[in-house]
């Protein structure tokens, strides 16, 4: 396995659970944390399992109008293989777009055994969140 084009691969899907693509049980490990490092942002932090995001990423669809993700750039990815599983960690850029609003910022993924355990998702965007 490349362990590289698994780590797009997961960034990739990551986006598409964003755009309700997913569940996110396909991609998330049995229990995570988030950290979102903007205001407005704090209905992420006690969010733990899967029904959990899925929830949270459905409101910011109807709150949002129109919203769609985008992985942009070339991902950063630091994942090896651990007894047979895939573990460390992958960024990129990201966009989000609502009508004619537009924002970007930067997704780390950690992963452990091929799934997302935590996220830091850091924008420049503060009206986004608020």
């Amino acid at each position: 396995m490349n362990v590289r084009e698994f780590g797009v691969q997961l960034f990739d899907r990551w986006t598409a659970m964003w755009n309700l693509e997913l569940h996110p049980k396909e991609i998330m490990a049995p229990e995570f944390v988030l950290r979102y490092a903007q205001a407005g942002t704090e209905a992420f932090d006690d969010v733990r399992h899967a029904d959990g995001l899925a929830t949270i990423v459905a409101g910011w669809h109807e709150s949002h109008p129109g919203l769609r993700f985008f992985a942009e750039g070339e991902a950063v990815v630091d994942l090896r293989m651990v007894e047979g599983a895939v573990t460390g960690l992958v960024a990129r850029p990201y966009k989000a777009t609502f009508g004619e609003v537009s924002k970007s910022g930067v997704d780390v993924l950690a992963v452990s055994e091929g799934l997302i355990t935590e996220v830091w998702s850091v924008s420049g965007a503060r009206t986004f969140y608020g």
